[in-house]
């Protein structure tokens, strides 16, 4: 059984986080906005994992799980304000949002 070189899995964590850094700065509803920081996330947890399989640590995986808590916990709260902002201006678009700053 052949195994895939630790180098390939950071190519497409690296690939993954510039779709989504591309994601972030160009688009602008927020929703997709959501999208594309999760898959940031998720390229920098496959990071991780790949590093703690090379080195044999668990330490990286144990990160990879608070890091999905924590991005568990944000989704919620960002998409219960989207849905808000959602029924009051019927349009998820950043570029509206800023005409609620005070």
């Amino acid at each position: 059984m052949t195994t895939i070189p630790a180098s390939w899995y950071l190519v497409l964590a690296a690939v993954l986080f510039g779709i989504g850094a591309f994601g972030v700065l160009t688009r602008r509803s927020a929703l997709i906005m959501f999208m594309c920081i999760e898959l940031m996330l998720n390229a920098v947890n496959l990071t991780f994992v790949t590093f703690a399989r090379t080195m044999s640590d668990i330490g990286g995986q144990t990160t990879v799980f608070f890091i999905m808590v924590v991005a568990a916990a944000e989704v919620t709260v960002g998409l219960g304000i989207v849905v808000a902002v959602f029924r009051r201006r019927s349009s998820t678009s950043v570029d509206e949002l800023t005409e609620l700053q005070g």
